[in-house]
């Protein structure tokens, strides 16, 4: 029996009725999956995680909440031998939803900003009131968020995110930035509850009320984790004055329930803001880069954003020596290469074309529009003037290698195909008002044959149609870095 199965099994015993429909939701970042049930008088959502020990967390944390009448969504029903349970149906309105669906420009409505307060006023509820008597050794995957917790965070952006991203470091001395940057994060007051991935995502909002969900992960930490967290939210792009604000209304907010020191509270709290930016690179390099999902690497220029904002402030760590890590943060907000990621539509309904030339050396290039689809050409069924001495140092846009490919019948007729699929795909593109098709040649270096039919193929479709079109070399973009 199938996990679909045993929570339809679990809803039934529950509810004492047959389920009459259900539907799956969609995937977020985790394994999890999750499924609506329909009864004839009830719904609940089915929850089934492979993690035995995540699932144990959950449930501990949400009876915990609940006993100090906190909105988490309650436990109906569960088995954990079958990694199951039923949680109570929010609905499908989460505050990003919302936040969507009323921003107008760079402005949030009267609404939107006091669901954030109300947000606000509840999270020390969480960190402070519950934290006393929570047992922090049924957390999951730590007890605490601890050196170990920062460096799992802090090498995820580099094997994820910089490496993947095609950034260059010197590796030892970025580790004893790393070190250097979690010694100091660690001489804040860590001793509170962290809810540890708030985000407007993760804030359902049912009856006018936020509910909080996916909290897992929470163990001991710092107070300022969670509303950096919340506030740097990337596609929720809060704009600054109303960062600035919402983070003054938090401290307020701590001190009615626990006294904290101002000006200690945020001699942290940038280092914490750059904590969970790094967190969430490494997040959207692994479920984009990686994975594929397209729209996590959507995400990355709001958080480029977000870290250019943070570097301005200059000191964001007091005086510790991080110079390798300060020169990849430079570098990344000043890269190019990962604003291509901002597909905002800009009101062009042109068609636009984006032809690449790669080494099949590396992996295919992916379709970041998130329409997929388009053509990969494979160029080593032809020629290769790499081959020739006088021939290796260039590249597939000099006159040399030009000449050369096109006295090869083989690869004149390559090519001539080429434009005629392409051709077929542009006018059903442009008569259906489809915006986005990807075309990707790839040879054995990306430095010839690749580079010298994505030139070619530009220039056939700048001649014959009215499009824009976007040329990327990814071998030659490499070596200019």
């Amino acid at each position: 029996m199938n996990y679909q199965q045993n929570l339809q099994t679990l809803f039934e015993q529950w509810s004492g009725e047959k389920v009459k429909s259900f539907t799956s939701l969609p995937l977020s970042g985790s394994e999890r999956r999750y499924i609506r049930f329909y009864g004839s008088k009830n719904t609940a959502i089915g929850a089934f995680n492979p993690d035995e020990r995540e699932n144990r967390a959950f449930i501990y944390l949400t009876k915990h909440f609940l006993k100090y009448k906190l909105n988490v969504p309650d436990i109906l029903s569960a088995d954990l031998q079958k990694s199951i349970y039923l949680i109570r149906d929010l609905g499908d309105t989460t505050l990003f939803s919302l936040i969507e669906k009323t921003k107008t420009g760079n402005k949030f409505t009267g609404e939107i900003k006091e669901y954030y307060k109300t947000i606000i006023t509840q999270l020390p509820k969480f960190q402070i009131a519950s934290s006393n008597k929570l047992d922090y050794s049924k957390c999951y995957p730590r007890s605490d968020f601890d050196s170990q917790s920062m460096i799992w965070d802090l090498n995820y952006f580099k094997y994820y995110f910089l490496k993947l991203g095609g950034f260059s470091f010197d590796e030892q001395k970025l580790e004893n930035d790393f070190n250097n940057l979690v010694n100091f994060l660690l001489r804040a007051d860590c001793k509170y509850f962290m809810y540890r991935d708030l985000n407007s995502r993760n804030v359902m909002i049912l009856n006018n009320e936020p509910y909080f969900i996916d909290y897992q992960g929470g163990r001991k930490g710092a107070l300022q984790y969670d509303i950096a967290s919340l506030l740097l939210d990337s596609k929720a792009n809060i704009p600054p004055v109303l960062r600035e604000e919402f983070l003054n209304y938090y401290i307020e907010s701590v001190n009615k329930i626990g006294k904290i020191d101002k000006r200690v509270f945020l001699k942290y709290y940038d280092g914490y803001v750059l904590l969970r930016l790094l967190q969430m690179f490494g997040a959207y390099g692994y479920r984009g880069y990686f994975e594929g999902k397209v729209h996590f690497l959507k995400s990355i220029p709001y958080a480029v954003n977000n870290l250019r904002q943070l570097l301005s402030k200059n000191k964001i760590t007091g005086n510790i020596k991080t110079a390798e890590l300060d020169s990849v943060l430079t570098r990344i907000v000043v890269s190019k290469e990962l604003m291509k990621y901002d597909l905002k539509n800009t009101g062009d309904e042109k068609l636009t074309v984006s032809i690449n030339s790669f080494s099949y050396r590396d992996r295919i290039p992916r379709d970041f529009s998130g329409h997929g689809g388009g053509y990969v050409f494979d160029c080593r069924a032809i020629p290769n003037p790499g081959r020739f001495d006088e021939y290796k140092s260039l590249n597939g846009r000099d006159k040399p290698v030009q000449v050369f490919l096109e006295s090869q019948p083989e690869a004149q007729k390559f090519l001539q195909d080429t434009f005629k699929l392409v051709d077929q795909s542009v006018e059903h593109y442009i008569g259906n008002k489809w915006t986005n098709l990807m075309v990707s040649y790839g040879c054995t270096g990306g430095q010839h044959r690749s580079v010298y039919s994505v030139e070619k193929l530009a220039d056939h479709l700048s001649h014959k149609y009215d499009i824009n079109i976007i040329k990327i070399h990814i071998e030659q973009d490499k070596k200019k870095k």
